[in-house]
């Protein structure tokens, strides 16, 4: 039995993965609650330490960043008025840096993103952050519709357990290896690790 191939690859529209030096890195939902609050996320601290080093690769060659920032509801998760709302400080943006805020998964729902990313006029984002399945799924598929080519970087996304249909837990590295492999089918060259695009 053959190997099946991405759909990327069977209509000739794969592409090589970004390089910082000419991309937008954006980084979503780097936020507390993921270490603190209710959504805690097992594989957090790995997938932050690659956020961090994207962040000091791209600061370091001057590349754009744009940071996405999901505000909940009050009370809830990502409240923006309690401290699981706010940056993680490993990933915070420092001044001068793009934060976009955004109420839906998808960042570029009711935001500017779409506005923020014509005027770095990068067509190659790079995207990391939280959770897998949700906002990095929603965000990284809409960038076809607006034209963009997306770099995907694995080990700098993370997710949590989810119930399934039949009282069961899927556990969070089977939902964010089934998401990173349905979103390189179709919408992303995905790549392992920080180290592969520096």
């Amino acid at each position: 039995m053959s190997i099946p191939q991405t759909l990327l690859a069977l209509t000739g529209r794969s592409h090589a993965p970004a390089k910082l030096g000419n991309a937008t890195l954006v980084v979503i939902d780097a936020q507390e609650e993921y270490r603190s609050g209710v959504l805690q996320l097992p594989g957090l601290d790995p997938a932050l330490e690659e956020i961090a080093k994207l962040l000091a690769a791209a600061r370091a060659q001057g590349s754009a960043i744009v940071h996405v920032k999901h505000l909940g509801i009050a009370g809830g998760p990502l409240d923006p008025r309690s401290p699981r709302g706010q940056h993680l400080p490993e990933a915070a943006p420092l001044p001068g840096e793009i934060v976009v805020e955004k109420r839906m998964p998808n960042a570029f729902s009711g935001t500017d993103l779409h506005e923020r990313l014509q005027a770095l006029g990068h067509l190659d984002l790079i995207i990391c952050g939280f959770m897998t399945h949700s906002s990095i799924s929603t965000t990284v598929r809409a960038t076809k519709d607006y034209g963009y080519r997306c770099t995907l970087v694995d080990s700098a996304c993370a997710t949590r357990d989810l119930p399934t249909l039949d009282g069961q837990v899927l556990n969070a590295a089977d939902m964010h290896r089934a998401e990173m492999i349905a979103l390189a089918d179709n919408f992303a060259a995905v790549v392992s690790c920080a180290n592969a695009l520096l």
